[in-house]
């Protein structure tokens, strides 16, 4: 529902809607369960409350004069759900690989170096989660406007969206790269109360996974990019390189030649050859939009 409303000009219900649920969500699961004693029952009310509230909010859209979206009936059902399918099927497979990726490394690592470290890899996939939905709020933000100019035929106005979009991912990259660099001990009070030897591995341990936050939201934001050019296959295999194929071999690869502590650096060799491959595909496309297309609105 917040997909359509943000392609129905209504961005802010639809961002005011989510807030509004995720922040009843965060004090429903205090109230039901320390105050109401409801124990994981309560913490599974809050979470059905808040999203029950967040799509009332955001069925106020359809009252709205900002509301455009009716029911129609479809023409070519089936070949339509295949071409949505098709087109988003990179995207989910973002989500699905981070599943994959942590059982990948669960093993690995209780393999080669034990429980502790496993510990603090369980910080590293919340800090990747907060990356990787920076992320997304770019892609998800320019791809409608996107789409929209790409069927106007409006080339320039995509190279202008595509600059703030690339500008905001690295803005995110840098931060979120720095701060793993700077402070990742910061992160490991913030998530744990943690032992003398957790506070003695994480440092290595976070800095040198955290590499891969520099470029995870451009490689992330590309597949919301290439969706938007109906370049699907494109998407797609930059999603599956950078959240299973390439990493997953990485991942068994370096401790098994290079010792341990080397799977640390699975994901950042990952994400730096799929943004290899990312930038020459931008570039590519970019430039293959239509002449005419690309002249001043």
């Amino acid at each position: 529902m917040a997909a359509f409303l943000r392609n129905d000009g209504n961005p802010g219900l639809a961002t005011g809607a989510v807030l509004f649920g995720g922040i009843f969500n965060v004090f429903g699961d205090y109230f039901f369960v320390f105050v109401l004693d409801m124990g994981i029952m309560g913490a599974g009310l809050a979470t059905a409350i808040g999203s029950v509230f967040s799509l009332l909010i955001m069925l106020t859209h359809f009252r709205s004069k900002k509301n455009t979206l009716r029911l129609e009936k479809p023409a070519k059902l089936f070949s339509m759900l295949k071409t949505i399918s098709v087109t988003g099927f990179s995207t989910f497979f973002i989500d699905v690989a981070m599943g994959i990726l942590t059982v990948l490394f669960n093993r690995q690592i209780l393999k080669y170096l034990g429980t502790d470290a496993l510990s603090v890899y369980g910080i590293l996939i919340n800090i990747s989660t907060f990356v990787q939905c920076c992320a997304y709020s770019i892609g998800q933000a320019s791809q409608p406007m996107i789409s929209a100019n790409l069927g106007a035929g409006k080339g320039a106005r995509i190279g202008r969206i595509l600059k703030y979009a690339l500008g905001t991912a690295a803005v995110f990259g840098v931060i979120w790269t720095a701060l793993a660099e700077l402070t990742p001990n910061l992160f490991v009070r913030i998530f744990m109360t943690p032992t003398e030897e957790i506070l003695r591995i994480a440092p290595n341990i976070i800095r040198s996974y955290g590499i891969s936050f520099l470029l995870l939201p451009l490689n992330v934001f590309s597949t919301y990019y290439f969706q938007a050019l109906l370049k699907p296959a494109v998407s797609f295999l930059v999603s599956v390189s950078r959240g299973a194929l390439l990493s997953g071999i990485l991942i068994y690869l370096l401790p098994a030649v290079a010792g341990g502590s080397a799977i640390w650096f699975s994901m950042p060799l990952a994400e730096a050859a799929v943004a290899v491959f990312v930038v020459a595909a931008i570039v590519k496309y970019t430039k293959k939009l239509p002449d005419e297309s690309r002249a001043a609105p």
